[in-house]
């Protein structure tokens, strides 16, 4: 009973991990489109990248490759979507708002599924 608390937990934090991946690459390209100073935006924007992968290796230690990517991929693309309408005021379609939500439906789908098991040896 506990191996499995701690296992749903592990799949939790994992998911947590992805999502900050997810947002802080987010902010690496929001960086470099909101700086102007050269030094500024690659500083952060390589700063925000080192950030991103750190998370993205620890969520890949309680989820499949394929949960942790595609959850840290969707969480970049709605934050950059979202980023760009309302810092940047750019036009979001209909298009965009549908592929958004069927990218939130296919990662919901993921988290459910029993791709792959991650085992941990402690």
């Amino acid at each position: 009973m506990e191996e499995v608390k701690n296992s749903s937990s592990s799949k939790k934090s994992g998911y947590v991990w992805a999502i900050v991946a997810g947002f802080t690459a987010a902010l690496a390209a929001i960086s470099a489109k909101l700086f102007q100073l050269q030094l500024v935006k690659y500083g952060l924007v390589i700063f925000f990248n080192v950030l991103m992968w750190g998370c993205y290796v620890n969520s890949l230690k309680a989820l499949s490759s394929l949960q942790a990517t595609v959850t840290n991929f969707a969480i970049n693309f709605l934050t950059s979507g979202l980023a760009g309408f309302f810092l940047f005021e750019e036009a979001l379609s209909f298009k965009w708002f549908a592929g958004a939500s069927l990218i939130v439906v296919g990662v919901l789908l993921l988290s459910k599924s029993s791709i792959e098991k991650k085992s941990h040896a402690d």
